[in-house]
């Protein structure tokens, strides 16, 4: 697949201001957290608290008893979804969205080392055995392996567990999930949650839309590392009549939609917070378009990244021991003045939102040197 030669060309930057323009990181927007939650098309939350940070950076008051609540009323799930990866989605996103996403996890499934545990076994026999517990109420991991090695004492029994997870739609239920509650992570199956089945259609031609909608424009690479589906070059020529083409500096084609939002490259970006896992610097095979330069996603494994004129160039983590919660800001590059200021009055908005509890609260911002150079924000 080529890039066509008259395509308009987007530089980094516009592809920058586009993204964050998209996923409501310019401005923060006055709208329900269940419109944004699918506008995203989901919301990673292998951590419980991530979700509620992402909706805080991008909509205008957020209060997380609105997220909280729709958790309760099963109006929004958490189970795993795209790359298997544990995901926030509406219930009807889930249930439409999970079978189109069946073949990722089974072949997850397939390249585990809790699949080669199973050889011999029938495994349709193994996951109808955890359907029919996991029907009936929630339970952990730990508790689904337990009983299903009373049927298989011979099998390790995580493995037999966790072939439920791989090829079921399950989803974990509060109190898990929920703003200010600790519980295990325990899981039923989505058709016993909300009452009715995942759907049926597993044709990809609508997730690849709402994707291009919110993180386009994109290559077929860029679609094929946020959802980790297969067959993709077939969906996008299928859909190239709908879709109009751009170029990225490096000549590769880019797809978007056709009213897809389109910011100019000078379009000033303020200072945003994001939690861990947030898609927005996952979901393209090239990320430059969003990651400062010598910045790379390992960096952001154990903190929640900074944007900093658009880029992420920094990152962020809170500890807490008794009482005393501590902030503390690490830049991947140097500022001062008005800049630095920004970033101070920021974190301590996030940081008052997430541990306002504390007895005693300290925020520290550092200068690390992240892969052993200085970047500068936005530099390409």
């Amino acid at each position: 697949m080529t890039a066509s030669s008259g395509a308009p060309v987007l530089s980094r930057r516009a592809l920058n201001r586009t993204l964050l323009g998209r996923q409501f990181l310019l401005e923060r927007v006055a709208r329900p957290a269940e419109a944004v939650i699918e506008h995203l098309v989901g919301m990673q939350a292998q951590e419980p608290i991530d979700p509620y940070v992402g909706l805080w950076t991008r909509i205008e008051g957020f209060d997380p008893a609105e997220l909280s609540t729709l958790i309760e009323e099963r109006r929004a799930v958490r189970g795993s979804t795209l790359r298997t990866t544990l995901h926030l989605m509406t219930g009807r996103d889930f249930l439409a969205l999970r079978p189109v996403l069946q073949d990722v996890l089974e072949r997850a499934w397939r390249g585990s080392p809790f699949a080669k545990d199973l050889v011999g076994l029938d495994l349709a026999e193994v996951v109808a055995a955890g359907r029919e517990l996991l029907d009936k109420e929630p339970l952990t991991t730990a508790q689904l392996a337990v009983a299903l090695a009373e049927r298989w004492p011979d099998r390790t029994p995580n493995s037999l567990a966790y072939a439920s997870r791989f090829l079921l739609p399950i989803v974990q239920v509060p109190p898990r999930g929920l703003w200010g509650k600790k519980a295990p992570p325990r899981a039923l199956t989505v058709e016993t949650w909300l009452s009715r089945p995942p759907g049926t259609d597993t044709a990809a031609d609508d997730v690849v839309l709402r994707y291009l909608a919110a993180f386009g424009p994109a290559s077929v690479s860029d679609i094929r590392i946020w959802s980790w589906l297969t067959g993709l070059r077939e969906v996008v020529e299928r859909l190239r009549p709908r879709l109009r083409t751009f170029r990225d500096e490096a000549g590769r084609e880019l797809f978007d939609v056709q009213d897809g939002l389109l910011v100019d490259p000078d379009v000033p970006a303020p200072v945003r917070f994001l939690p861990q896992y947030d898609n927005i610097f996952l979901s393209h095979d090239d990320r430059s378009r969003i990651l400062v330069k010598r910045v790379t996603v390992p960096d952001l494994v154990w903190k929640g990244g900074v944007l900093i004129d658009g880029f992420i160039s920094g990152a962020w983590r809170i500890r807490r021991e008794k009482g005393r919660a501590t902030m503390t800001i690490e830049l991947a590059v140097p500022l001062a003045g008005a800049p630095r200021e920004e970033i101070e009055a920021e974190g301590t908005r996030l940081f008052e939102f997430l541990a306002a509890d504390a007895d005693t609260r300290e925020l520290r911002i550092v200068e690390g040197d992240w892969a052993g150079d200085r970047a500068q924000a936005g530099s390409g």
